[in-house]
């Protein structure tokens, strides 16, 4: 007969999980709640959600829950900011200074305008590095508006690739703030996540944008407006644009490379923690030349080198003043100070799920269902994406959901970066009405909400099953 006290053990252990899991469930109803009923700002929300996990899930003292805030947020606000602020400040100095306009005449010049939609797909798929989503349409839509005028065809035709490319980078690609706080969220080397998001959202760019985008395109025709707006005056040469931006990519690649050189000679049963510390000793010990390229290609230094080397070449070079370069960083400031508290409360979620349990209990509740770990990070973020609308929250949902799972699993760095990427195309589909980019696109692409509805949100969904398909057959292949 069964021990009547191991019994109860498990009959308390099964009603724990079910009490935690079904806090999470509470949690995440409450967020969606407050942010689609109620229109509370999503900090607030996700800062409300986590206090309720810490007083439900029954596993915390009350009295730790504000230390609990208070640490989460600082952990997880250490890097992040800094990244986004430095970033959102050479976005603006590429804005500012007609940097866009400059790199789509010039993938124009090197496409010719029969293979316009080539140009504009790889326009936004690099200007959607340092520059927001929202802002880069506003800016290239005078030359979208131009190409239609010209050859007579629709918008659609050169906005649909120009959109799938900016939405994969702006999911896909830090130092992006959604994929670069997955990708800190859950510990993984960015280089190594730049490579495989590269790797993965360029040919979904090119076949949702082009291929699929273009026959999309051709069921709507939207006439362009007779005025377009008079683009900046002499703005920088392509070259200069084009190598600004692809220089905090490379230096964070290279120093990828050089760490994961370094330590090749680390045993492979070392925990995370105890192969960081490893990894320090012997970059300290390493020839300078590895010192240097490991210094130059952390992201924050390699964001903000490129930042000032921007401050100078864009602003103070082409004779732009200091009160001028100090009002455009602060400027920028103000948008990038929403995403840093959102991701910062999304740490906090992510905090208060593991020291209550919650995570955990989800972490066990999943693991004999067999449900491959690419595509629960998808679904996660997904859910997310079309429930409140935000590809930046989707994606600081499914890192908080995901990051307990992914604890008790020992991935490689490559397996890790691709559900990096299996979170940015639930993130980058399904735009619909709760989506402020849904309405961006329908404003300056001149098209009915229904319109919208047959390209854009077809494009975007699309983005979303290309990505995610690539990513499994790159996952079957890594090892």
């Amino acid at each position: 007969m069964m021990d009547l006290n191991y019994l109860n053990h498990l009959i308390l252990a099964e009603s724990s999980t079910g009490r935690l899991i079904g806090t999470l469930i509470a949690a995440i109803a409450l967020i969606l709640i407050l942010i689609l009923k109620l229109r509370v700002q999503a900090f607030i929300a996700l800062l409300i959600a986590s206090i309720f996990v810490g007083l439900a899930s029954g596993t915390m003292y009350m009295t730790d829950i504000g230390s609990t805030i208070q640490n989460s947020m600082g952990s997880n606000l250490g890097f992040i900011a800094t990244i986004i602020g430095v970033g959102a400040i050479f976005g603006s100095m590429i804005e500012h200074c007609g940097g866009a306009q400059s790199l789509a005449n010039g993938m124009l010049r090197i496409t010719g305008e029969k293979k316009a939609t080539w140009a504009m797909l790889f326009t936004g798929f690099l200007i959607s590095i340092p520059v927001f989503l929202d802002v880069a349409l506003v800016i290239l839509a005078p030359i979208i508006y131009a190409l239609s005028r010209r050859s007579g065809k629709s918008l659609t035709v050169y906005g649909m690739p120009l959109l799938a490319g900016m939405m994969v980078t702006h999911s896909f690609v830090p130092p992006t703030p959604g994929p670069t706080w997955v990708a800190y969220t859950l510990g993984i080397p960015i280089g190594t996540v730049i490579l495989y998001s590269v790797l993965v959202g360029l040919p979904t760019a090119v076949l949702s944008g082009i291929f699929f985008g273009g026959r999309i395109a051709k069921t709507v025709h939207i006439d362009p407006p007779e005025l377009v707006d008079a683009e900046e005056e002499n703005p920088p040469s392509f070259g200069m644009i084009a190598s600004i931006l692809f220089l905090p990519i490379v230096l964070i690649v290279a120093g990828s490379f050089v760490e994961q050189s370094v330590g090749s000679s680390l045993p492979s049963g070392l925990s995370k923690g105890a192969r960081a510390d490893a990894l320090r000793d012997l970059l300290g010990a390493a020839p300078i030349w590895q010192q240097t390229i490991s210094f130059l290609g952390h992201p924050i230094i390699a964001l903000l080198l490129t930042t000032c080397l921007s401050l100078w070449l864009l602003g103070t070079k082409r004779g732009a003043s200091r009160e001028i370069l100090m009002d455009v960083a602060t400027k920028s400031l103000g948008p990038a100070g929403i995403i840093i508290l959102i991701t910062g409360a999304g740490g906090v979620f992510k905090g208060m799920l593991g020291a209550s349990g919650v995570g955990q209990a989800l972490a066990d509740s999943l693991d004999g269902l067999g449900i491959p770990i690419l595509f629960l990070a998808f679904f996660f973020s997904a859910i997310s994406r079309i429930a409140q609308g935000s590809a930046t929250m989707a994606m600081v949902m499914a890192a908080s959901l995901m990051a307990p799972i992914l604890s008790e699993l020992d991935l490689s760095d490559a397996k890790l970066s691709l559900v990096v990427v299996g979170i940015a195309c639930g993130a980058a589909g399904f735009s619909h009405v709760n989506d402020s980019g849904f309405w961006m696109v329908s404003r300056y692409l001149r098209m009915t909400e229904k319109e919208t509805f047959k390209t854009w949100s077809v494009v975007s969904t699309a983005v979303a099953f290309i990505g995610i398909a690539l990513a499994s057959i790159v996952w079957m292949i890594v090892s």
